[in-house]
């Protein structure tokens, strides 16, 4: 069994920042990539940034330049830092790894955490 566990989210007035941070926990033997996604009311899940182990990184537009995903291997630990919030930022933040198990890679995602961005 594998658990994701994310913290950071809240309420932020417009041009703040936040950082999210996940960590991943249990039966783990490597982990591949790891993410953020978001999910805002009536809108589908989108990327935000990923990261491989490796630690190259890619970003949705909307992001570049203000969000910086970094991660902590040993501890199987992902980040996000976002500055100069906008409103549309705002969603439910979601952690994701894929994370090799026994015989096989398997997809894990956090619970979400609830950013706000508002004045």
């Amino acid at each position: 069994q594998v658990q994701l566990v994310e913290s950071g989210g809240g309420l932020v007035q417009p041009g703040g920042s936040l950082r999210l941070s996940c960590a991943a926990s249990g039966s783990i033997f490597s982990i591949n990539g790891m993410g953020w996604y978001r999910q805002a009311p009536g809108q589908e899940r989108e990327l935000v940034a990923t990261v491989t182990r490796d630690g190259r990184t890619n970003y949705r537009d909307s992001v570049k330049g203000r969000f910086t995903i970094s991660r902590d291997n040993p501890k199987n630990a992902v980040y996000l830092q976002m500055n100069s919030l906008k409103p549309e930022d705002t969603a439910v933040y979601y952690c994701y790894a894929r994370v090799f198990q026994s015989t096989s890679w398997y997809d894990h995602w956090g619970q979400g955490t609830q950013v706000t961005v508002s004045s």
